[in-house]
């Protein structure tokens, strides 16, 4: 492709940009319904992967969980504090 050749990323294949796209798309919190989507798959296999590949997932949702947890004990702690 002259694109690549103009970016100067030699070897950088279409592909390769749909796979970083799926990988943003898992690790932002994508479900499987969604990443299914995005790919344009009717089987769940493909989302899996992905969705494997990024485990940083289970990583944000026990981060969210913290802040919420840390909120609620913040709260008890105003009213009777």
């Amino acid at each position: 492709m002259d694109v690549v050749k103009e970016m100067g990323i030699p070897g950088l294949h279409f592909h390769d940009l749909r796979h970083t796209g799926n990988t943003f798309a898992a690790e932002s919190g994508a479900g499987l319904k969604e990443l299914m989507a995005r790919m344009g798959h009717d089987e769940v296999r493909a989302a899996m992967i992905y969705q494997r590949a990024v485990g940083g997932a289970d990583k944000a949702i026990t981060d969210a969980i913290d802040q919420h947890v840390g909120e609620r004990s913040n709260d008890r702690e105003d009213r009777t504090g």
